[in-house]
């Protein structure tokens, strides 16, 4: 029996939020292809894309995924640095933001699945969708 996994485990790690195990992605988070995603689950065959255009609203998720770091820049900024210019915000706002790049995008989308798909059970107790 498959032990119960969280909603923010899954989320966090890009699983399925139909079966908590199946991955969302396909490939490794640093590639050129991190943001290749199955088009269902591998394990309980819940569909990744629901409808065309389902991700748009995962853009403000992001949106707010970069509030936060800039919040957070500000802060540590403010820590260390006497003095905070214009510049010095935008550089580090955008260092940070590209780094977490792949990062951002995938909890973005992870997140925003989540929200309309309902956790059903541990994949081995639960049917599989079919898909033709």
């Amino acid at each position: 029996m498959s032990q119960k996994k969280s909603a923010l485990y899954s989320i966090f790690f890009n699983r399925c939020p139909r079966c908590r195990e199946g991955k969302m992605f396909k490939s490794g988070l640093y590639t050129t292809k991190f943001a290749d995603m199955h088009e269902n689950c591998p394990c309980c065959g819940q569909e990744f894309e629901p409808e065309p255009g389902f991700y748009y609203g995962a853009m403000y998720v992001s949106f707010a995924f970069n509030v936060a770091i800039f919040i957070v820049s500000l802060f540590v900024l403010y820590q260390f640095v006497e003095e905070i210019t214009m510049g010095m915000m935008i550089g580090v706002v955008a260092a940070v933001v590209v780094g977490l790049l792949p990062v951002i995008f995938r909890w973005s989308r992870s997140l925003y699945i989540h929200i309309f798909v309902r956790y059903e059970g541990p994949c081995s107790q639960i049917p599989k969708k079919m898909h033709t």
